[in-house]
């Protein structure tokens, strides 16, 4: 094998675009074969991402992580299916076909429905395409041939037979209802997808007169131009204060209208004036109100947020805040106007927009929420799914709990059109899955499809069983339902998760996924969430760009602590992009010293001490990846990697097996090469879930491998690789080799330089024949060329000891370096440690410090005081070993 195989620098771009092309020409994404019923499938359905844009660093994360289970589950032999798809995400698209129109100096209402939605296509192909491009270059592998869209004829059709299948079960309905209304986007929107953040208003004070005369009510609000759609004033049964004037009327200010006094026990004693101002068209409370005392719901509002036809004539057409000032200033010119104080409140915004969102009257369409809610908590109740971390159940149960009817119409353009149809003759509604071509009840050709579209998540809570071909029985049906696995974020557990569990308990009779796992926030490294405001959001392409697609991935699964946010900056990607050329020069190193040798076959290997340590330590490496990735903790997989890797593979074995491959022994080269070779592939296949470029690649260069890396066996736990005894005496020379490795570094001396060293095992110790086996091993790794491994107490004169248990190792120093100077530095340190222990000890001391700082705080400055102190301890102990 030539070693110009693999270059002499780590350079991913060399390399990722074609290992991910050869992946896909060769079918590496499709699920294996599934004709053997023992094998269980995973099946991953993505969060799609909607066609309105790139994706951010959170998207990277959420797929990164998908990506590296459906990677472990595929090499462990099961047939995985990641299906992929976009959203078309109806409100965000059609906002930003709007502004290209708006920007050429067009409405969407000049140009048409059908052209519209031409152009809406075009946006969608353009965008798909770049979201497609990105999911590929950070390397998701996803069966692209199993590709779907919320908007394709297959979940179209999945769409209309569910819309149509709930309205026939009584599930569906049309009425007038109050609704979130945003007058930007001109449409009704869901009460999930309201976002409410305080905003610095006012509270406004004025009076109601009592039509007879005798008095008047004060009412406070922070709406004050909806009083000119108010219905009612109400008060509490049990009010004192009006209790006498329970049924009276009251004049309505800038109106001619009279509005009774009712009493409703809602309304807090406490609170304000205790007198409310009821608008059943325009506040959720107030509606209920209404509901109870059958009041008049006057809507005062055009759908652009302008006041209607409702109002007295000077204020239709002002937009709502030009109405507050006018009806404030009227108030105020008819001597009832009290004051305005400042006042903080939560004012709901459209998620899509950040516009002020209007309840509004208005005819829309609903889904009944209630009985599918209860089946979606009783499979929580009953452990059919499971939340990871579990915090987030309680989530999942609150909004389970307090859940309310769907808002499911749209005011748009870009969407599945309501399959509902109306006959211009006699008025016969007509919900069918088929566009109908005659009214069934009077024989008509004249139809009228309702305007509107529906709710987005209409579409997307059918996802996971509409993406394997549902309302179909098709084999992906039949094989991949229900999925294993939802990765996803904990904004949309409301809107997405807990609607797709319950559309599936409706539809399909049984959960869609069995587990949930949650990812963390990726913020900044100040903990802000990253937003284009603050500038400080990161480029998955920029970071693949600078670091490469394996530094990203391996950066972000290694920093996945489960429940915890994610803190990063360009800097950290350096971790991954340390670790890949940390594998790529040990691998090069090996291929180097594979030219020329005759590879074993593991299975014919002779194993020594040290292989058998390395099995060991890969065992131990699988068990804790294996276990961590069962509940999802994708740090502690990609620790148990690295950590074998980098500390057991390449510091500790690759440096032993230099003994052998500058040995003169050919047979020894050959088997400790081959044992390299082996152990390496074995590395590799542990990695690839989270580097899997790199490892693919080398793979790939290895002697005798056969087919891709990615669809190779993961490494199996073998009971027969078990060694404990090996590797608790491996443990102790690690130990011995350590200490002598940190008095060199104490004293400065130079790796080069040799130093006399002398181990003095004690009666009894274990391994003492171990370390006697290893001497040569132990010589090379702490560089000296005079070792004395002894059970009898040697001369200590010149010597500074580093202990461990059952040994002790004599290092022999005093010719090597300056004693004067070193003590003379030494004692400079003790002067430090001791005044930083008396600076410590004393804040520890203060009483006012111990009540008032926090606990970590506290808790730290403990930490500090035992470090000080083994430290000061340390040098002490140097100093008298240097003086003796």
């Amino acid at each position: 094998m030539s070693t110009s195989e693999m270059a002499k620098a780590y350079n991913p771009k060399d390399f990722e675009d074609r290992i991910y092309k050869y992946w896909t020409e060769n079918g590496c994404f499709q699920p294996a074969d599934t004709s053997d019923e023992d094998k269980d499938p995973f099946v991953i359905v993505i969060p799609p991402p909607n066609v309105t844009g790139v994706l951010h660093m959170g998207h990277g994360l959420n797929n990164i992580l998908q990506d590296v289970l459906i990677r472990y589950h595929r090499m462990n032999g099961r047939p995985a299916l990641w299906v992929p798809g976009t959203d078309h995400a109806g409100i965000a698209t059609q906002n930003i076909v709007e502004k290209r129109l708006r920007a050429k100096g067009i409405e969407r209402h000049e140009l048409g429905r059908e052209k519209f939605v031409e152009e809406t296509w075009k946006v969608k192909d353009e965008h798909h395409a770049i979201i497609k491009k990105q999911l590929q270059k950070i390397g998701s592998s996803c069966d692209w041939s199993r590709e779907r869209f919320t908007l394709d004829e297959g979940c179209s059709k999945a769409v209309r037979e569910v819309f149509v299948g709930l309205y026939e079960r009584g599930l569906v309905y049309k009425g007038n209802y109050l609704v979130n209304w945003c007058p930007s986007c001109g449409t009704a929107l869901a009460d999930d997808e309201v976002e409410h953040e305080e905003q610095q208003g006012k509270m406004y004070h004025y009076y109601y007169p009592l039509e007879d005369g005798s008095g008047k009510l004060e009412i406070a609000t922070t709406r004050p131009e909806t009083m000119l759609g108010d219905s009612a004033v109400a008060v509490h049964p049990d009010d004192e204060r009006y209790k006498h004037l329970i049924g009276k009327m009251l004049k309505l200010p800038l109106t001619d209208r009279l509005i009774p006094i009712v009493a409703d026990s809602y309304v807090s004693i406490e609170f304000g004036t205790g007198a409310v101002k009821v608008t059943p068209a325009h506040d959720p409370n107030d509606w209920e109100i209404g509901n109870r005392h059958d009041l008049e719901r006057i809507n005062i509002l055009n759908d652009d947020a302008t006041l209607n036809s409702n109002v007295p004539e000077k204020y239709r057409g002002l937009d709502v805040i030009e109405a507050r000032k006018a009806v404030v200033e009227d108030l105020k010119a008819e001597g009832l106007y009290i004051k305005d104080v400042e006042h903080v409140h939560q004012v709901g915004q459209c998620y899509r927009c950040n516009t002020t969102v209007q309840p509004y009257l208005s005819k829309q369409w609903f889904v009944s929420m209630k009985g599918m809610a209860e089946k979606a908590l009783k499979a929580w109740e009953n452990d059919e799914i499971e939340f990871f971390p579990r915090k987030w159940e309680n989530t999942y149960k609150h909004w389970l709990n307090n859940i309310r009817d769907w808002c499911i119409s749209r005011q748009l353009w870009w969407g599945h059109r309501i399959p509902v149809w109306y006959c211009d003759d006699c008025g016969e509604m007509i919900v069918a899955n088929d566009d109908p071509s005659e009214c069934p009840k009077c024989g008509s050709m004249k139809l009228t499809q309702d305007s509107d579209v529906l709710d987005t998540w209409f579409s997307s809570w059918l996802w996971p069983f509409s993406t394997l071909g549902w309302p179909e029985k098709t084999d992906d049906l039949k094989k991949f339902f229900p999925t294993s696995t939802l990765v996803t974020g904990y904004d949309i557990i409301f809107f997405w998760v807990s609607r797709m569990i319950m559309a599936s308990l409706e539809f399909m009779e049984e959960v869609p996924f069995r587990d949930i796992y949650i990812t963390g926030l990726v913020r900044d490294k100040q903990g802000r969430k990253m937003s284009k405001s603050l500038g400080n959001g990161l480029d998955p392409l920029e970071i693949v760009d600078e670091f490469g697609a394996d530094a990203l991935k391996f950066t972000m699964t290694f920093l996945s602590a489960q429940g915890q946010d994610i803190l990063i900056d360009t800097e950290s990607f350096k971790l991954g992009s340390k670790f890949a050329n940390k594998v790529w020069n040990a691998s090069r190193y090996i291929m180097m010293n594979v030219e020329g040798r005759n590879i074993i076959p593991f299975e014919n290997i002779e194993l020594k001490e040290i292989d058998k340590w390395i099995l060991h330590r890969l065992n131990e490496g699988l068990k804790n990846a294996n276990a961590a990735l069962e509940v999802y903790r994708f740090n502690d997989f990609a620790q148990a990697g690295y950590e074998f890797f980098w500390n057991d593979f390449c510091d500790w074995y690759i440096e032993a097996s230099k003994l052998s491959l500058y040995s003169k022994d050919e047979a020894e080269k050959d088997r400790a090469i081959s044992m390299l070779v082996y152990v390496l592939e074995q590395g590799l296949k542990m990695l690839h879930p989270y580097l899997s470029f790199i490892t693919e690649e080398i793979y790939q260069k290895l002697p005798q491998t056969e087919g891709p890396l990615i669809t190779a066996e993961y490494p199996a736990v073998t009971e027969a690789h078990t060694f404990p005894d090996t590797a608790e005496s491996f443990a102790l020379l690690q130990d011995l080799i350590r200490g002598i490795r940190t008095l060199r570094s104490e004293f400065t001396i130079p790796p080069e330089k040799k130093i006399p060293v002398t181990v003095f095992m004690d009666d009894g110790f274990r391994a003492v024949d171990f370390f006697s086996g290893h001497k040569a091993l132990i010589a090379q790794l702490v560089n000296t060329d005079k070792l004395e491994l002894t059970t009898v107490k040697p001369s200590i004169e010149g010597s500074v000891a580093a202990a461990g248990s059952g040994f002790e190792a004599y290092v022999y120093i005093r010719d090597v370096i300056d004693i004067d100077k070193e003590v003379a530095k030494l004692k400079k340190e003790q002067q430090k440690m001791e005044k930083m222990i008396k600076q410590t000890e004393g804040k520890l001391k203060n009483e006012r410090f111990l009540s008032n700082a926090p606990e970590d705080v506290v808790e730290k400055e403990k930490s500090k005081l035992a470090e000080f102190t083994e430290r000061a301890q340390k040098v002490g102990f140097y100093i008298s070993e240097l003086t003796e």
